[in-house]
């Protein structure tokens, strides 16, 4: 199989979208799907046995070859780019179709051919200089993504957020691939392990790509950005364009030699980001917030196994690491596919209800039978819960750090804590997702807009389906999934040769069908014993209230009181009370607002001040020459003290 000739046409169908998408949103969907099936044939191609794909040209683009590689690593991710990118694509036909706003419908088909080629470029160019023009293509074309609905001051406010953060991301990048550059010659990539003055340049790596990746502290345009904008777009923002950042790290830690301390900070990292972004994601009201701090837990998890990757190879311990580094990398195709699907399940509530907040909806159940299977589909395999996907990917990451411990007679002390702190994040998980699932789609209808609220049609529905689809399968038979993932663990580290299917994932994975069919079988004997007896429906008990009503359902707020007390020293939440007063009460309230505590308590007042010591220099730049002249006099006068005194010592 020619993979060049595939990238090829693939790269030249997204290029062809961006024309096509200005007047011929059916060619448009036809070149984007297309060309996402083609890219995935490729990387198939490379993951299931054939050799990397290598090509440099014999003309120059900014003064530099043009170099494109395509081994294990890039695929597995560029298998993500194509899914989700070809699945938002037809999704968005009937969520943001011409009629709604057809110059906004435009610019989302021109900007999403641009994004997926961008994200291709990245994944696959192997030159710094070029791979500082993708990545920066590839910033831009997320900022207009986010901002289609730019009319509304908070979708503006989350985009300029995520530009500021891209692009303090990309100086660190910058400084980063110049260095490199300076230190080994060239701008061309590749392997340079045996270069062991290169390994102090990880740490401007990890800020860079950890910027995008949104791990926490760095995760600060993450929520805004996600819940603002289309729901589409958040799919593909949280599923795909996070996982850059996460690709550029595993890449260079792979490539580059790093420093001894690197395995230890990426394990606190993660495991810091898995704990405390589930805890912001608990204490969230608004559904796709919640989404987007449950992505920041998932890039923990995943920065916990690539941590233990790096520990096992300075130590030359093969298993374990390939082991946890296994589970990583599944895992970022895991949450891919869970985490699109909850934000297309996300986008089909928005789309029938016209609202975000938890607290406003309830009982869709009945109304969206459909988008709540699959929500709470997409639930589970989150929740990390068998027999789906989740589950699989963080027992890998479980398994290498117990095998750290039993298996090293001088174990790292820090897998014991990450795997305490990784537990801990999955029961958050849990009752995260069991508030989401609860609160949206049982008890009664909270609001006239969610007693009225519709199924998405099929082309909604579609994607979704195809998604839970991947879900279910990676869960119930994840030794299919395991020779792509071999394969691009040992482009990581050509050491870590491809190795045979892990007996026990095989004895999982047939738990896990096994799980499923009892589980299956117990809800079609209820159901028909239901059936056969005379299903009838009566109220639920109603506390002793004559006239019970909507109001007093438990909401998602009650559910995050939890969450507050535990985490009340991170996620500090704002309240304000007003309680009911006299005999006849005729208003009481009770508000709670949980703020982005980094960005709000830790930036914003170091911003404050800047913006304050900027405004106060300013205001000595008001055009006077002789005020000029005596600042210049002074600062003579001062430096000639400074000699003298220098001079007298």
């Amino acid at each position: 199989m020619n993979i060049g000739l595939l990238l090829s046409l693939a790269g030249l169908a997204s290029l062809a979208g961006v024309l096509a998408g200005v007047r011929w949103p059916r060619l448009w969907l036809a070149l984007t799907v297309g060309g996402a099936l083609t890219a995935l044939g490729a990387a198939l191609a490379v993951l299931l046995g054939a050799a990397a794909w290598n090509w440099q040209s014999e003309f120059s683009v900014g003064g530099e070859p043009l170099h494109f590689r395509l081994d294990g690593l890039s695929a597995l991710f560029l298998v993500l780019v194509a899914v989700v990118g070809g699945a938002g694509a037809i999704y968005a036909r009937e969520y943001w179709p011409d009629a709604h706003s057809p110059s906004a419908a435009r610019r989302s088909r021109i900007w999403w051919s641009a994004f997926v080629l961008s994200m291709g470029l990245v994944l696959t160019v192997s030159n710094g200089l070029h791979f500082l023009m993708a990545w920066e293509i590839f910033a831009l074309c997320g900022y207009f993504l986010i901002t289609l609905d730019g009319e509304r001051s908070g979708v503006r406010a989350a985009g300029w957020l995520y530009l500021v953060a891209s692009h303090a991301g990309t100086m660190a990048l910058f400084a980063f691939f110049t260095a490199l550059a300076s230190l080994t010659g060239g701008w061309d990539l590749g392997p340079m392990r045996d270069q062991a003055g290169l390994a102090p340049l990880f740490w401007l790596a990890l800020f860079g790509f950890g910027m995008k990746a949104g791990f926490f502290p760095l995760h600060i345009w993450l929520p805004s950005a996600h819940a603002k904008s289309p729901s589409h777009v958040s799919a593909i923002m949280s599923g795909v364009a996070i996982k850059m950042g996460l690709y550029g790290i595993v890449r260079f830690s792979g490539w580059l030699p790093v420093p001894a301390a690197a395995g230890w900070v990426v394990i606190g990292l993660g495991a810091v980001s898995a704990l405390l972004g589930i805890a912001f994601a608990f204490a969230q009201n608004d559904v796709k917030r919640l989404l987007a701090y449950c992505s920041v837990e998932n890039m923990g998890v995943i920065m916990i196994g690539v941590g233990v990757a790096l520990l096992a190879s300075v130590r030359g311990h093969a298993l374990w690491g390939q082991l946890a580094l296994a589970g990583a990398l599944l895992h970022v195709w895991n949450h891919g596919a869970f985490k699109s699907l909850l934000f297309f399940g996300s986008g089909s509530i928005l789309h029938a209800t016209g609202t975000r907040e938890m607290s406003r909806l309830g009982g869709l159940a009945r109304t969206m039978p459909w988008t709540a299977g699959l929500f709470a589909l997409g639930s589970i395999a989150a929740a990390g819960l068998p027999p789906l996907n989740g589950f699989i990917s963080e027992w890998l990451i479980y398994l290498g750090l117990f095998d750290t411990v039993t298996t090293e007679a001088n174990p790292p002390w820090i897998a014991i804590p990450a795997v305490v702190l990784l537990a801990t994040a999955g029961a958050l998980a849990l009752a995260a997702f069991a508030k989401a699932c609860s609160t949206i789609f049982l008890g009664a209808p909270r609001t006239k807009a969610a007693s009225h609220a519709h199924e998405c049609g099929n082309w909604m529905r579609g994607p979704m389906l195809a998604l839970a689809g991947v879900c279910a399968l990676a869960g119930l038979a994840p030794f299919l999934f395991w020779p792509a993932i071999s394969r691009a663990v040992a482009a990581w580290n050509p050491a870590w040769t491809a190795a045979e299917i892990p007996a026990p994932l095989m004895t999982l994975g047939a738990a896990q069908m096994i799980l499923a069919m009892v589980v299956t079988l117990a809800a079609a004997w209820l159901g028909r014993q239901a059936r056969a007896n005379g299903l009838q429906r009566r109220p639920t008990w109603d506390c002793g209230y004559a006239a019970p009503t909507a109001r007093i359902q438990y909401t998602g707020g009650s559910f995050a009181g939890i969450a507050s007390s535990w985490f009340g020293w991170v996620l500090q939440p704002e309240r304000k009370l007003r309680r009911p007063r006299g005999y006849f009460p005729t208003e009481a309230i009770r508000l709670e607002r949980v703020p982005e505590t980094v960005l709000e308590r830790v930036i914003a007042p170091v911003a404050e001040r800047v913006m304050w010591l900027s405004n106060a220099a300013r205001r000595r730049q008001h055009g006077r020459l002789q005020f000029y002249i005596l600042y210049l006099v002074a600062g003579l006068v001062a430096l000639g003290l400074l000699v003298i005194l220098g001079g007298l010592r």
